[in-house]
């Protein structure tokens, strides 16, 4: 039996995901394999590549014959080249800065981010002196209103 080395694609119609298998040369390209090895996203920035080597220096032991990419993928996790991600800061960090630049910003006078609060604060410090001058000139013409109203029925 003539047992290969080979990706087998997995994930969405234009977001490939490969496992790196061994398996029959004779099966289908997504057909059932003796052995996963490994993973192969090129999605991500930069790709990711996970290869049990230990497993994969055993099949090749064993007469397996990887293909040109799995070859080409192997090759990159032995020799170390491959580029490493950064660490994601995790969901906690990024909410503790968070919580500290809005504990900063009230310290700062707790002044509006954007125009729009910045102008609805204004109207409503300057609401009530408005309120009352509106109001007293409101309930003198109601004043007057009642008196019509009185010297109509007499």
């Amino acid at each position: 039996m003539a047992v290969k080395i080979r990706l087998k694609r997995m994930g969405k119609i234009r977001t490939a995901i490969y496992r790196v298998v061994v398996m029959d040369s004779r099966t289908k390209r997504d057909g059932r394999a003796i052995e996963e090895i490994g993973k192969y996203d090129p999605n991500q920035e930069p790709s990711l590549i996970e290869i049990d080597m230990e497993r994969a220096d055993y099949w090749v032991a064993q007469g397996a014959q990887p293909t040109e990419a799995v070859a080409a993928l192997l090759k990159h996790y032995k020799d170390g080249t491959l580029k490493v991600a950064e660490p994601k800061t995790s969901k906690k960090d990024l909410y503790e800065a968070a919580v500290a630049a809005a504990g900063k910003a009230e310290a700062d006078g707790g002044a509006a981010t954007t125009p729009r609060k910045k102008a609805a604060a204004k109207k409503a410090d300057e609401a009530p002196v408005a309120a009352d001058t509106e109001g007293s000139t409101a309930a003198a013409e109601s004043t007057d209103a009642d008196a019509d109203a009185s010297a109509d029925k007499a």
